[in-house]
C-alpha cells in the first residue's frame, strides 16, 4: 500500500515525504519532481507554455504510473486531486493522508518559499489562498484517511504523527474506521 500525501500548497507534503521515505524506508515519489523529469520543464514552465490544463495533462500520467506502484511514499501536488481520476488511480492502493494548516501560515510559507510556483488565480497570495482553500478543501476532506495540521508542528511530529497511524497489523479498513472515529 502507498502512503499518499496531499494538501494544498506549502503544508509539508514533500518535506513530510522525505522524513517518512527514511523512516519506514519506503521510496519517495514526489509528483511534481517526476513531471520535471519526464517533461524537462518547471511547472511554472508548464503552465506559461500550455497554462494549467498542460500540467493536470502531466501530472496525471505521472499519478497513473505511481497508482501501479506498491509500498511508496506519494507527495502530490495541491491540485492533484481535484481531478477524480487521479483520486480513483490512487485510492487502488493507497490511504490518503491530508495535510492541513491555516490560510494566513500558507501564506507566510509561500512568501517565503524558493520553489516559484505559479499563481493559481492571479490574485493576491493571502486572498488567491483563500479562495482556492475554500474550493479545494470539501475534496480533501472527503477522500482523506487521516488529516494531520502542519500550522503549527514540524516536519518530524508530522512524520511521527503519520507512522503511529500506521501499524503494519492494522488492515486499512480498521485503521480509517479508528482514524474517522477519533
Amino acid at each position: 500500500m502507498n502512503i499518499i500525501l496531499t494538501g494544498y500548497r506549502c503544508t509539508g507534503k514533500t518535506s513530510t515525504g522525505r522524513r517518512l521515505s527514511a523512516r519506514l524506508g519506503r521510496p519517495l515519489f514526489d509528483t511534481d519532481e517526476l513531471i520535471l523529469h519526464r517533461t524537462g520543464k518547471t511547472v511554472e514552465e508548464i503552465v506559461a507554455a500550455g497554462g494549467w490544463p498542460a500540467f493536470r495533462d502531466a501530472e496525471r500520467a505521472v499519478i497513473r504510473n505511481l497508482s501501479l506502484l506498491d509500498g511508496g511514499v506519494i507527495a502530490t501536488g495541491g491540485g492533484a486531486l481535484i481531478d477524480p481520476r487521479n483520486v480513483a488511480y490512487l485510492r487502488e492502493n493507497g490511504l490518503f493522508i491530508w495535510l492541513t494548516a491555516d490560510a494566513a501560515t500558507i501564506a507566510q510559507r509561500l512568501e517565503k518559499d524558493s520553489n516559484k510556483r505559479p499563481s493559481l488565480s492571479g490574485k493576491p497570495v493571502v486572498e488567491e489562498v483563500q479562495e482556492i482553500l475554500a474550493q479545494r478543501e470539501p475534496i480533501y476532506r472527503s477522500i482523506a484517511d487521516l488529516a494531520i495540521d502542519s500550522t503549527t508542528r514540524n516536519v518530524e511530529a508530522v512524520a511521527t504523527l503519520i507512522c503511529r497511524s500506521l501499524p503494519a497489523q492494522v488492515p486499512r479498513a480498521a485503521l480509517i474506521a479508528r482514524v474517522k472515529e477519533g
